[in-house]
């Protein structure tokens, strides 16, 4: 009773001390408080700027509760495209910056609504569904920031993937008030269709100064090689139909055409390989006899008879992709979605993401004059390989074409691999399935090059009747560690090649093969005698050649040069008798995008046994002629694919002052 009366009699002496010596501090941290709150709220509504660093997702804000972006008529409208962009012309690596994690930082820019003076929206569509999914999925990837100054490339929420939608000057003119454009400098903008009648041209018409393009219709025309990313033109069906993956195999159809609007030409060829191959060939069309109701996108008919589409793609080996007003064709992803093999006609179309995927590993690639060579074509390809290819299409489809946020992670890894190419994705990691069926690898149709792969390489000599010479050639070849094979190409059909006994002796195996017509591209031939994946092609009269100069540097591509080679090309050299070399350095440049490669200094190259009766290089016309090939194989590959190079690879120690048993290849340069 003590303790509380005394707690009871200091108790209300206190508190009025404690108000009067503390009311100030109360006081000003009550207003602090309050200040607080009140600027919070205001931050809250206030109106952000463009480049908020609010997450970018559609959920938060409704299309229709996007800010309204009034355009000028006098705004300006951006450059064309300019056709020489490439990475280090017209892109700013430098603000991607050293990371970590070797990754590009993406940025999106905010919802707008950009309407004319007069209130008509740019685009009749808005934001379509499939462009919502790919900015979605870049959002929620590792490349995306919120953060507009840490971003290497910029993305405008734009939706430009169908150009039939759009207002093509006032589309432009939105681009060019994004306050980061820059002349489009990283700026990347994602079309599938584009062009439009009656020309259709294969890239977007809006003018888009220097930002990149990721395509669905590229031609050789259009596509800046190593800047634009063909891409490919998306199937609705593919979120809409599910297909089981179907074991590789034989199917009821050999061949299978589902698309409905084809030229009529194609068409009519079309019917008559059916005419000639009966039921191998399945053509179909559009249905002319459905339901009220039934959506024709769906089915397909063949004299009256319909079939479930895309479903009745399994049912064949091989499925015809023919161009149409547009190189890019949905047909395309739906093929490699059913596992089917597609045999694509367009010319000079850039296939997706060839930059990176080998195409040889699951499609057929004809000439669109050769259609009525496809049933033969298609039948001289192995079963073993058929099925590796539909293994592979099926793959590429999930892995690159099954949806838009596939589509979109792709372009990004491309680009991401081009700015970090120290840490990009190899050959393998692009094209192998991460479950591969290894007891199929044995199949050299498996592999990149069409070759088995073998250790080592085989020398192909072409000769024609210059013995003393060629005995030469074999027998400096002969010392070249990694010759597996000796294969001598007897191009005259007037004369039998020596006795053997009359033959050098080697330590590897020795073939001559006969021809029947004398041709220079009997050179590229892809022999059943050679089962190494390099080659090295040589003609009879090489005889200032090391060894050491042919160890360190070989490879051709003999399946493509006799099975690939556009136009008439193989034709022309055969019938001229020149230019083989030339056209070689074509395809391998068109394929790789690269320059070849000057091995060690040799400058001049001499042959004293070779006369003027035999040396096709002592022909006046040889050189006239070698300077109009170049220009007649620019113009079948629509372009010119060699490259321009400063570089040669020497081996290490070449020119330095050591003993040479400390250099692995100490004879060259020598004459």
């Amino acid at each position: 009773m003590y303790a509380s009366g005394k707690y009871s009699s200091r108790g209300p002496a206190l508190i009025p001390r404690m108000k009067t010596k503390h009311r100030i501090y109360y006081i000003t941290l009550f207003s602090v408080v309050l200040l607080g709150l009140i600027a919070t709220g205001m931050f809250q509504f206030w109106p952000h700027s463009i480049e908020s660093t609010a997450d970018w997702t559609l959920d938060k804000r409704s299309v229709h509760d996007a800010p309204l972006i009034r355009l000028p008529v006098s705004s300006p409208i951006p450059e064309r495209g300019d056709l020489s962009c490439r990475m280090h012309t017209c892109f700013d690596v430098y603000r991607c910056g050293y990371n970590p994690k070797n990754r590009i930082k993406v940025y999106i820019y905010p919802l707008q609504r950009f309407v004319d003076e007069l209130g008509v929206p740019i685009s009749n569509t808005g934001l379509s569904r499939e462009y919502n999914d790919l900015l979605s999925a870049i959002s929620d990837s590792d490349f995306y920031t919120d953060d507009v100054t840490r971003a290497c490339l910029f993305i405008p929420s734009i939706d430009v993937l169908n150009q039939n939608s759009l207002r093509i000057r006032e589309t432009a003119q939105a681009l060019s008030m994004l306050p980061r454009w820059d002349k489009g400098m990283n700026h990347l903008l994602f079309n599938m269709l584009p062009g439009g009648p009656p020309d259709y041209n294969t890239a977007l018409d809006v003018p888009r100064d220097r930002a990149l393009l990721a395509g669905g219709g590229f031609s050789t025309w259009t596509y800046r090689q190593g800047y634009d990313v063909s891409i490919p033109v998306y199937s609705p069906l593919s979120a809409d139909v599910e297909l089981p993956e179907k074991q590789p195999g034989p199917r009821r159809y050999f061949i299978l055409s589902s698309q409905t609007a084809i030229h009529r030409e194609y068409r009519a060829e079309l019917e008559r390989l059916k005419e000639e191959n009966g039921d191998a060939l399945l053509l179909l069309d559009k249905c002319s006899n459905l339901s009220q109701g039934a959506s024709s996108a769906r089915k397909r008919c063949y004299k009256g008879q319909v079939y479930d589409y895309p479903q009745i793609l399994q049912e064949s080996s091989f499925c015809v992709v023919l161009r149409g007003a547009r190189l890019g064709q949905a047909a395309l992803s739906d093929v490699l979605q059913a596992g089917c093999v597609p045999v694509i006609l367009a010319d000079s179309y850039i296939l997706p993401f060839s930059e990176v995927l080998d195409w040889k590993r699951a499609s057929v690639v004809i000439p669109e004059e050769k259609l009525s060579e496809m049933y033969t074509i298609l039948k001289s390809i192995p079963h073993r390989q058929v099925e590796e290819m539909q293994r592979q299409a099926r793959w590429f489809w999930e892995a690159y074409f099954s949806s838009m946020k596939a589509i979109g992670l792709t372009t990004l890894q491309i680009i991401n691999d081009r700015i970090y190419p120290y840490a990009a994705r190899t050959y393998e990691q692009w094209n192998n399935p991460p479950v591969v069926k290894w007891t199929s690898v044995n199949s050299p149709l498996f592999l990149p090059l069409i070759p088995p792969r073998a250790p080592g390489f085989t020398a192909v000599v072409l000769t024609y009747d210059r013995v003393e010479s060629l005995f030469r050639v074999i027998t400096e070849i002969s010392k070249v560690p990694s010759l597996a094979k000796l294969l001598v190409v007897w191009n005259n059909q007037n004369k039998s090649p020596p006795e053997e006994s009359l033959w050098p002796k080697i330590g590897v195996p020795l073939k001559v093969v006969r021809t029947k017509e004398n041709k220079l591209s009997n050179r590229f031939f892809p022999y059943d005698e050679i089962e190494t994946e390099a080659v090295l092609a040589i003609d009879d009269d090489i005889i200032m050649l090391t060894s050491d100069e042919l160890q360190f540097g070989y490879e051709y591509f003999n399946y493509l040069y006799t099975y690939k080679m556009p136009g008439d090309i193989k034709n022309w050299v055969d019938a001229h008798m020149n230019c083989e070399d030339i056209a070689m350095n074509f395809l391998v440049a068109n394929i790789t995008g690269k320059a070849p490669i000057k091995v060690t200094p040799r400058k001049k190259f001499k042959c004293p046994e070779c006369t003027a009766i035999d040396g096709l290089s002592l022909d006046q016309t040889h050189m006239v002629e070698r300077s109009e090939c170049i220009n007649k194989f620019a113009s079948v590959f629509g372009t010119m694919p060699l490259k321009v190079v400063e570089h040669r690879a020497d081996p290490v120690l070449y020119k330095d002052d050591f003993p040479e048993k400390l250099k692995s290849f100490p004879n060259i340069g020598s004459l």
